[in-house]
């Protein structure tokens, strides 16, 4: 046994992600008593500026956004009760395509094995029992998902750490019924061209290929607060228009793929932690 606390270490791209797929398991595993650790990777300069100011249009200031979204990020913390926030503070990329893509400093841009090294000196400080991130294509196919996806893994082959490693993902029936909600709101969405079509319906797994199913309704309230202290991009978090009820039904419970155990825990299971405790 060691007196050292159980550790879940969530490594995501931006503000405001850590709260739209893990806000319920931060928010839950917190009030069990478990220390929690955020790594944002980027700065978030690539949102939206104040009054809606969008990257690219004059008046567009990513400094200064990023100054903002560190406060909002900060606050989301404070909802979501979260232990430490760590930030490697990398230029956001912006999306796929964009020209901040290739921009000195970008995340995108920096070597995997610099962030990496970053991410795994964190890792053999916090020694997380459980590591969340995103899948290969960064969930939807982000570059700086992607990113932060390849400098967790290749983080993990640097130390001799063996904790529990998740994807996020998203079940199909809960796709579905999120375009059901969307249409419900009257969000207005443009038809797909062929490939978009296509990688939109790679989103998330069947069912039955979700191995952890982790039940955070009780806290899907501080979720939604966490969301909305990302105040500066609510024109983008569709979520906050469904308001609470709504919300909780459909984002209460959080769900993964599990890629890596030493615990030998069955699954499908309901509890990052399983084996562990």
């Amino acid at each position: 046994m060691t007196d050292r606390p159980l550790t879940l270490m969530a490594v995501h791209a931006h503000p405001d992600d850590e709260a739209t797929g893990t806000g319920g398991i931060l928010a839950r595993y917190a009030a069990e008593g478990i220390r929690t650790v955020l790594v944002t990777c980027t700065d978030g300069g690539c949102g939206d500026g104040p009054e809606g100011v969008k990257p690219g249009d004059p008046g567009h200031d990513p400094a200064a956004v990023s100054v903002m979204r560190r406060r909002e990020l900060e606050a989301s913390c404070d909802v979501l009760k979260i232990s430490h926030l760590e930030m490697l503070d990398y230029a956001d990329s912006g999306m796929m395509g964009w020209a901040s893509n290739d921009a000195p400093g970008s995340f995108w841009r920096t070597p995997v094995e610099e962030g990496a090294a970053r991410l795994a000196e964190l890792m053999r400080h916090y020694r997380p029992d459980v590591v969340v991130t995103y899948d290969e294509n960064g969930f939807y196919g982000h570059p700086d998902h992607i990113q932060a996806h390849r400098i967790t893994m290749a983080a993990l082959e640097t130390t001799t750490l063996t904790p529990k490693v998740y994807w996020t993902t998203a079940p199909r029936s809960m796709m579905q019924r999120f375009g059901e909600l969307m249409r419900e709101f009257g969000a207005e969405m443009p038809e797909p061209d062929s490939a978009e079509a296509v990688a939109m319906a790679e989103i998330g797994l069947p069912d039955d290929e979700v191995t952890t199913w982790v039940d955070a309704t009780a806290f899907s309230g501080q979720k939604f607060d966490a969301l909305a202290a990302h105040a500066s991009q609510g024109e983008n978090i569709f979520f906050l228009k469904m308001g609470k009820e709504k919300f909780g039904e459909l984002m209460g419970v959080e769900t993964f793929v599990r890629v890596r155990d030493t615990t030998g825990a069955a699954v499908p299971e309901n509890d990052l932690f399983a084996g562990l405790r």
